[in-house]
């Protein structure tokens, strides 16, 4: 495919086409089904912009009046172009001001010809991230951060450079504001590659910067149900997440490539409740028929090595649900994407429990899709990975068979079921309850409200005469 095939920069005959346009196609991929957003390196960019505007029927609208950043959107909605002023005198000058090499090419769209002066195109062909130079680390910290999401997404190998470049300037990563370190989180968790990068984080020092509760994480040592440690564990779930979603029917991967919140896929999002799904196991870690305490582990005793006692962590999923809630509002996440990731984490052991039913009927399955609602799939991806990712001494294969194709089991029940399943109704709200039985805002509405879901769940309350009947019934 030609750079001029694109059905925009077809019509375009000045200025310079920069940044991910330029790379992608490079590396091959398929502009029409991958990006949608072009950058247009220009003097004069507003005036251009307008001209754009015009020519395409598209919409101006100003980003940045100070740095002359504009964008036109056309009539599509979808396919829009980001057009800048040139940085300096010219191009040359602009590119030496970006992040990295493979980010610095230009395609002068009036001779028809890349612009290369920093040797991106072969670090490209030789898969490498390389800085442009190590000083634009300190205009904009953030692209610490944004190396990191290229290796992520890439699995470009870092360079000596990048290496000196990070080090360097790694006290100036979480100063950028929380909202671009969210953006540059969530594309690091969308990548291929992002068990290895958050590894490689981890080595450099940022993750515990960005996520404080990797420290203890990382106190937690491999038991008989997990053959690592807890923070290896974690980032172990990721891996197997990534695999999984891989490896899903193509219904199961376009639930999972939706967009339904936070303005990224449903995957990107997994990945990170993947990466926090047992933050709450520390502060509910005890141990039973032990020859010492949980602190004696800590310090690796030699009679703890050999220790076959039993590790605990009652109710770390409520825990760790609750516990994820500042550290992704402090990541500036929306109240939509942390109910999600919240709801994972709370989750994360529900289908094993299920399969661990008595009686594994119809109605035991269907009380789980109900409940789970349009993260069925999601969850059990979670679940699965959290299996793959724990296979201590105590765990056999046949254990780990056993659950994976109970899971399948519960997934394929879903895939037959999903087209007839509808939203529970809220049959009575909260105020009408409080009416009804004359009481006020407490802990025991709250109590009626979760009991009668349960049984809407269940099947057991249907209509709204049942609701109350429920209701009138309940003992104060």
């Amino acid at each position: 495919m030609n750079i001029r095939d694109d059905f925009i920069v077809s019509k375009l005959h000045k200025g310079y086409l920069v940044g991910g346009a330029v790379r992608d196609f490079l590396l091959g991929k398929d502009r029409q089904s991958a990006l949608v957003d072009r950058d247009i390196a220009i003097q004069n960019a507003e005036e251009f912009a307008n001209e754009l505007a015009k020519k395409f029927d598209g919409t101006f609208i100003v980003l940045d009046n100070e740095n002359k950043i504009f964008r036109v959107v056309l009539n599509d909605k979808i396919n829009y172009l980001d057009i800048s002023e040139i940085v300096g005198k010219n191009i040359q000058e602009d590119i030496l001001r970006r992040d990295f090499t493979i980010n610095a090419i230009a395609y002068d769209l009036e001779k028809d010809e890349f612009v290369d002066i920093t040797g991106g195109m072969e670090d490209l062909k030789n898969k490498k991230l390389r800085p442009v130079r190590e000083e634009n680390f300190k205009d904009d910290p953030l692209r610490i951060l944004r190396a990191f999401r290229f290796l992520s997404t890439t699995g470009f190998e870092m360079t000596e450079e990048l290496q000196e470049g990070i080090t360097k300037y790694l006290p100036l990563a979480t100063e950028p504001a929380k909202e671009r370190i969210h953006y540059e989180l969530m594309k690091l968790f969308g990548g291929k590659y992002c068990a290895e990068t958050l590894l490689l984080m981890d080595n450099f020092g940022i993750l515990e910067q960005l996520f404080p509760c990797v420290r203890e994480l990382k106190l937690v040592p491999p038991n008989t149900h997990h053959h690592l440690d807890l923070f290896h564990h974690v980032i172990e779930t990721v891996r197997n997440i990534e695999l999984l979603y891989e490896n899903l029917p193509p219904e199961g991967k376009k639930h999972m490539d939706s967009v339904d919140f936070g303005g990224f896929s449903r995957i990107n999002h997994l990945k990170l409740a993947g990466f926090l799904h047992d933050i709450g196991k520390y502060s509910t870690w005890t141990i039973e028929n032990g020859k010492c305490d949980r602190f004696d582990c800590l310090y690796n005793k030699p009679e703890c090595s050999e220790c076959d006692a039993r590790h605990r962590f009652i109710k770390h999923d409520e825990v760790g649900s609750k516990m994820c809630v500042p550290i992704l509002r402090e990541l500036k996440f929306s109240k939509r994407q942390i109910d999600y990731i919240s709801n994972m984490i709370k989750h994360h052991i529900y289908p094993s429990n299920v399969l661990a039913a008595p009686d594994l009927s119809d109605k035991v399955m269907m009380r789980y899709l109900r409940k789970m609602e349009n993260n069925v799939i999601d969850n059990i991806i979670l679940a699965k990975a959290d299996r793959l990712s724990a296979r201590g001494p105590a765990i056999t294969d046949e254990m780990v068979k056993s659950n994976l194709e109970g899971l399948d089991k519960l997934l394929n029940f879903y895939f037959e079921k999903k087209d007839t399943l509808k939203p529970l109704p809220k049959l009575i709200d909260g105020n009408e309850i409080m009416q009804m039985r004359g009481i006020t805002q407490s802990p025991l509405l709250g109590e009626i409200i979760t009991l009668l879901r349960e049984a809407q769940y269940n099947g057991d309350i249907t209509t709204r005469e049942e609701a109350e009947l429920f209701i009138k019934n309940y003992p104060l």
